[in-house]
């Protein structure tokens, strides 16, 4: 007589998968504690020890990369270049995938398909033929035109994105908006968009990141060196400074710092927000 079988009751996670895990957290973070102990070391003590965490304390360093290597006019140019175009991404994705998931027209689908298209081309096969574009338009070197290349850079994404997240809201809402008065605009703005807000951070949040560490559309179409941003002015900087670690890493430190401190403070948000639009999606 076979006997039954107890139901698989999912146990405590083991020794080694602690172990694999803190190995793993080592080895993401070593990099980052590296950088910031050479930030703030003197300049003698890397030299002499540059793998030794923490055994001085100096600002030199930052002092440096602040002044020297201007990373304080960087940084406003990151701030500027970001900024604008994740504002726009997220506006545009917004309207755009509120279009394609509640609004009725002729080529709903296929105009739709068209622009998740994006996702699937390179930038690199339409960036010479885009400087081109800019330069007859007279946007080279111009934060109007690096700001709308980089908001192309993230469109297609955010618009397939966004639109996830308004096809599962209930039609119950837009009817009853509807059967109120409320105009188009009324039920997008009142109805909608105050409930995909967690879509919207989450976005927000990515697409920033993504538009601070952009190197390549700032090198490109800022030919005459026009607002450069962190990514291109550690660049330059390293090319100055082959052998000053310690300034090398104060730039670095300065780079990387604002997105690891945005992406903390919002991970949370971050988090629910792709879950969200990958269980809605």
């Amino acid at each position: 007589m076979n006997r039954p079988r107890r139901a698989h009751r999912p146990g405590r996670p083991g020794a080694g998968r602690f172990l694999a895990l803190g190995l793993l957290a080592l080895l993401t973070l070593f990099p980052v504690i590296l950088v910031v102990s050479t930030t703030l070391k003197s300049t003698q003590d890397v030299r002499a020890n540059p793998f030794g965490l923490f055994s001085s304390f100096s600002l030199q360093n930052l002092e440096t990369a602040w002044t020297v290597g201007n990373f304080d006019a960087y940084l406003l140019n990151s701030v500027l270049l970001s900024v604008p175009s994740t504002v726009i991404v997220v506006v545009l994705s917004t309207m755009a995938g509120y279009a394609f998931a509640r609004l009725p027209f002729p080529g709903r689908t296929a105009a739709f398909y068209v622009v998740v298209f994006g996702l699937l081309v390179p930038f690199f096969a339409y960036m010479v033929p885009l400087y081109f574009q800019l330069r007859s338009m007279g946007l080279l070197d111009s934060l109007l035109g690096v700001n709308l290349v980089l908001a192309t850079t993230q469109l297609s994404f955010g618009v397939w994105f966004m639109r996830a997240f308004f096809s599962d809201l209930p039609a119950e809402l837009e009817q009853a908006g509807r059967m109120d008065g409320a105009s188009e605009w009324q039920l997008f703005l009142r109805i909608m968009v105050p409930l995909v807000t967690s879509g919207m951070g989450a976005l927000a949040v990515f697409t920033f990141l993504q538009q601070w560490n952009n190197f390549l559309v700032p090198l490109l179409y800022m030919p005459g060196g026009g607002y450069r941003p962190l990514t291109l002015g550690l660049y330059l900087f390293i090319g100055g400074r082959s052998v000053d670690i310690g300034p090398l890493a104060a730039g670095t430190l300065i780079t990387i710092l604002p997105v690891v401190v945005l992406y903390i403070v919002l991970q949370r948000q971050v988090t629910q927000g792709f879950l969200s639009g990958a269980v809605k999606g």
